[in-house]
């Protein structure tokens, strides 16, 4: 049955109350936000918070910075589209919480102060490592950033009844994107200059309540309409995809058996580089290491760690209903007529059921508002996160202490701060517009293997490698990114095959879509090259990292 969108009737229901429920939140988080900038008054309240949320807001947060986008928009729909192998992002994404609990999250509270920085450059040089550090942040976060934008596109494109053809306030489809993405930036921006790390804090929890509220009334009514019967629920899933029992078993989407044996080979391998940087990523994004600085203890530390693998994995299981129920309800057809990557499956499932269970067009319209403003809130939170740990590096590491060598104040410090975050929110916007034919969970898989590639080794090697100095830091940082941004940069992603960012284009020489497999190892070995061509050791300072990331003591 083909889904007619209730603004396509001829009926503005869904587009003024989407529009209405948009402002109300708007609202809402901006009297945060100013509330937020009043209790601002230094560094540490403009970087951590104070270093005054529990363990459980922290956790919340956390939850609420992770849960992008990708979660609820682009990994219900690649389910929706794909099947099996869409709920491969969900337990990868999950799975990676053990790495950052385990291996960063008590020891990079205890041995930094605002920024991964700050860990790094404890026992080197400051200058190069702080560069260096810099530089990989703001490139996670601006790849980050692209998913976010480019499913704020594809929302409102959904609501405003927005394809191609159609226009929107004398705008085309694609002019209405835009301008959606423009005005997101200019929210992300407002939220972190003027609330700094209080302000973003308190509009993630809001929006992680309203998430997992919004998916959890969807989940119950996909299952209530199929009696509770999950088995139901994934064999109309599988009919209605045309895919059959292909759509419930792996080899849809990646490791797929091709014509040649090499290219086979290169579908495996696309498969298990997917997950390697899934699975190690988290603990190198830049904007999650910051949260745990917002904490006043390490034992807090551990417990936000813990109520956020609570809630993210509690969330990422109803994805499976969204995903399933999606195609089930909706239809792979419908789902890619309104947008190619399967971004706005979900907002489409909540339309179908409103109507199936609120009465009608009406129903379908106020449900899809809802669910649509849940998403926008989910975007906005994630993005005030991303520009604020991108700014606070390029203040706190880059301008104080690269440029400044430490001798500046902290007015002048935030200052700088929220000046980056108009800087960066601008490169985000205009990147961007090239990037809306891409899907936002796949976008934020290539920040995942930019963060493992790049940050997580010259972390790991400085928490537990005696031997490891400045050369090492400065080439595991650098190696690593650079592997990752140039195989990108080659790879089907960018350019030569339709999905690509430049379809019309071709220089790819990579085969692989994404590239963690090759360049997370190169970033450790990059690290292990620089560090022991260099004769740069200092036994005694590790020893006093040693005893100040087990202990707490001297932290903060």
């Amino acid at each position: 049955m083909r889904m007619d969108l209730a603004v396509e009737a001829g009926d503005t229901t869904a587009r003024n109350l989407t529009i209405t429920l948009f402002l109300v939140f708007v609202a809402v988080t901006l009297a945060i936000t100013i509330w937020a900038s009043r209790q601002t008054k230094t560094a540490t309240d403009f970087y951590a918070g104070g270093r005054s949320f529990s363990g459980f807001q922290n956790g919340m947060a956390i939850g609420g910075d992770y849960m992008s986008a990708a979660s609820f928009l682009g990994i219900a729909g690649i389910i929706a589209l794909y099947g099996y192998d869409g709920f491969l992002y969900s337990i990868g994404f999950l799975v990676a919480w053990l790495v950052a609990l385990l291996l960063v999250a008590e020891l990079l509270r205890n041995s930094g102060r605002y920024t991964m920085a700050d860990v790094l450059a404890f026992r080197m040089r400051q200058r190069p490592v702080r560069t260096a550090a810099a530089v990989s942040t703001i490139t996670v976060s601006i790849f980050y950033l692209l998913a976010q934008m480019v499913g704020a596109g594809a929302l409102v494109a959904l609501l405003l009844g927005i394809r191609p053809g159609t226009t929107f306030l004398g705008m085309d489809a694609d002019a209405a994107k835009i301008a959606t993405i423009i005005m997101v930036g200019a929210l992300m921006i407002i939220y972190v200059t003027v609330g700094g790390m209080k302000g973003t804090t308190y509009v993630q929890i809001v929006k992680a309540f309203l998430l997992m509220g919004g998916a959890t009334i969807m989940t119950v009514l996909v299952l209530a309409k199929y009696n509770f019967n999950l088995s139901s629920l994934l064999g109309d899933a599988a009919a209605a995809s045309g895919k059959g029992s292909a759509f419930l078993e792996p080899g849809l989407r990646y490791g797929v058996e091709a014509a040649s044996a090499t290219q086979t080979f290169y579908n495996k391998m696309d498969l298990l580089s997917l997950g390697i940087a899934l699975v190690l990523g988290t603990a190198g994004l830049p904007h999650i290491l910051i949260r745990f600085y917002t904490v006043p203890t390490a034992k807090a530390a551990r417990k936000s760690v813990l109520w956020a693998i609570g809630i993210i994995g509690t969330f990422y299981l109803l994805t499976l209903a969204l995903g399933f129920g999606a195609a089930a309800l909706v239809g792979g057809e419908a789902i890619t007529a309104q947008d190619k990557a399967g971004n706005t499956a979900a907002p489409q499932l909540a339309e179908r059921l409103g109507i199936d269970f609120l009465g009608g067009d009406l129903g379908g319209a106020t449900l899809l508002a809802i669910i649509a403003a849940v998403a926008f809130a989910t975007i906005l939170a994630v993005v005030a996160g991303l520009t604020l740990a991108s700014s606070s590096s390029l203040a706190h590491d880059f301008y104080a202490n690269v440029i400044k060598n430490g001798q500046t104040s902290e007015r002048q410090e935030v200052r700088v701060a929220r000046i980056s975050a108009l800087v960066i929110g601008a490169v985000s916007i205009a990147l961007s517009i090239f990037a809306q034919n891409l899907n936002v969970a796949f976008l934020v898989a290539l920040a995942f293997a930019v963060a493992a590639s790049g940050n997580l080794p010259a972390i790991l090697y400085s928490l537990f490698w005696k031997r490891f100095n400045t050369s090492g830091a400065v080439w595991a940082i650098y190696g690593g990114l650079l592997a990752a941004v140039v195989l990108v940069f080659f790879s089907p992603v960018v350019s030569g095959a339709a999905t690509s960012m430049f379809p019309d284009q071709d220089w790819q020489w990579f085969p692989l879509s994404n590239p963690g497999i090759l360049s997370i190892p190169f970033g450790f070995f990059c690290g292990w090259l620089g560090t022991v061509i260099s004769k740069e050791r200092d036994d005694d300072k590790y020893a006093e990292l040693e005893v100040r990331a087990l202990t707490g003591a001297g932290a903060h």
